[in-house]
């Protein structure tokens, strides 16, 4: 089944229901960082993170530097920002 991206309007939509994400310049994924209290927190964020992108078959591009997480939704089937992108997003959301 073929992955559709989504358009400009449904992307200003999303975006409302997501607090915290921010679209990326060029339009075609969303950003979020967090902060923790130290390197052990951040690291069992993105193990359980890394746990859920597996259940919805999504791999998201992701830093991390000792506190602070980075990640970026964007689904590479579709060249560009999905409704996986957005489920992944509130999934991860709900963690915390």
């Amino acid at each position: 089944m073929a992955v559709e991206q989504l358009s400009t309007s449904e992307r200003a939509e999303a975006l409302t229901a997501l607090p915290g994400w921010t679209l990326r310049e060029d339009g075609l994924a969303i950003h979020r960082e967090w902060r923790f209290g130290d390197f052990s927190e951040a690291f069992a964020f993105m193990v359980r993170v890394a746990l859920l992108a597996e259940q919805h078959d999504h791999h998201p591009e992701w830093s991390n530097v000792y506190n602070r997480v980075e990640i970026t939704l964007t689904t590479h089937d579709a060249s560009g920002l999905s409704q996986r992108d957005l489920q992944l997003a509130k999934a991860i959301d709900a963690l915390l």
